[in-house]
């Protein structure tokens, strides 16, 4: 007897219960939207999903993009110029029926030549059983002609095609690509259930990292708390500064380090950021405990100096740098004019 089961996914039970029913009744939209935060699972989820449909889950896990062999390939290629990458689109296919089409360069963007490339292999029938299924990872990493160029394969599947989108909002996307797939939220787990995962992979230092990944099990599992304690150090004092607990210049070590690190990107910096305001929201209003508690004093200090204007006018700040990500902007520069601004409200 078949079993049509999604087995060892954490969380998310009633995503997972229908998507095993669709295969149950073998009613599988041709394209599906799985969205939620970062490292809830969407991708693992559509692995799973995919390794039901066409068996040999071994090999569909081989296009994991967290693995090292896979982060090594996408971090070499955003050395490469850009005609060089347009020359040879970024996938991974393990197994020859389900292939993953990620984020490239140095900006991680889902290109227009990936899209193009989605659209001849999504002619070619399957090697073997009914289906072929296409995992585009980030769709809200595409860019409007990547996304315009998806459209057509969209609009008109070949019977053989499933498509499986993830994205963190799906409202980032264009409505166009929206209204044509079949929406399936993914949310933070409970306490319970990160606990049970936390449990299953043996994780190093695990209530700091229950704490920081607030529900989110790939980021609790993907946390280099060494690195992560570094940019916090750096971003508490840009908020030191920025809420004029300090003054300007106790910025600027802080500014020359992150510029002499060449190779870190701004958004692994804005990501502590939010975190850190987000610590900062529940300080002043005494909500406990903080997801970086063992800072307490520094965002209490922060706290005590700011309003919910200047809050709400930071997150803006940094929504408005998280969208500049794509223009390459100098990180030490984004971040003094972050603290230039808030400083003077």
């Amino acid at each position: 007897m078949v079993r049509w089961e999604l087995e060892n996914f954490f969380g998310n039970a009633a995503v997972v219960e229908t998507l095993t029913e669709m295969i149950r009744g073998q009613r599988i939209p041709q394209t599906l939207l799985l969205s939620g935060p970062e490292g809830v699972g969407k991708a693992t989820l559509a692995r799973r999903f995919g390794a039901l449909l066409l068996g040999h889950p071994e090999r569909i896990e081989q296009d994991d993009l967290s693995l090292e062999s896979n982060a090594a390939i996408m971090a070499d290629r955003e050395k490469w110029p850009s005609d060089k990458r347009n020359e040879d689109p970024l996938f991974f296919s393990s197994h020859p029926d389900f292939v993953t089409f990620p984020p490239d360069g140095p900006l991680r963007q889902l290109t227009i030549p990936q899209m193009r490339l989605l659209k001849e292999r999504a002619s070619l029938k399957p090697l073997s059983g009914a289906w072929r299924v296409f995992l585009i990872d980030g769709i809200d990493r595409a860019n409007e002609q990547a996304a315009n160029s998806l459209l057509k394969t969209l609009e008109e599947p070949p019977p053989h095609l499933i498509l499986i989108m993830t994205a963190r909002n799906p409202f980032d996307l264009l409505p166009t690509i929206r209204s044509r797939a079949v929406p399936l939220p993914l949310g933070r787990l409970t306490e319970g259930d990160m606990r049970a995962f936390a449990r299953a992979r043996a994780l190093d230092e695990a209530e700091r990292r229950l704490r920081l990944a607030e529900g989110s099990p790939g980021v609790a599992v993907a946390l280099d708390l060494e690195a992560y304690g570094r940019r916090r150090e750096a971003m508490l004092a840009l908020l030191r500064v920025a809420s004029g607990v300090d003054p300007f210049g106790a910025w600027m070590k802080h500014a020359d380090s992150i510029a002499a690190r060449r190779t870190e990107k701004l958004d692994s910096y804005l990501d502590v950021l939010y975190i850190l305001l987000e610590d900062v929201l529940r300080a002043t209003n005494g909500i406990a405990p903080l997801r970086n508690e063992d800072a307490r004093t520094h965002i209490q200090a922060v706290a005590e100096r700011v309003s919910f204007d200047w809050l709400r006018a930071a997150v803006a700040r940094v929504d408005e740098l998280m969208d500049l990500l794509r223009r390459n902007i100098q990180k030490s520069l984004a971040l003094d004019a972050f603290a230039a601004a808030l400083r003077a409200r």
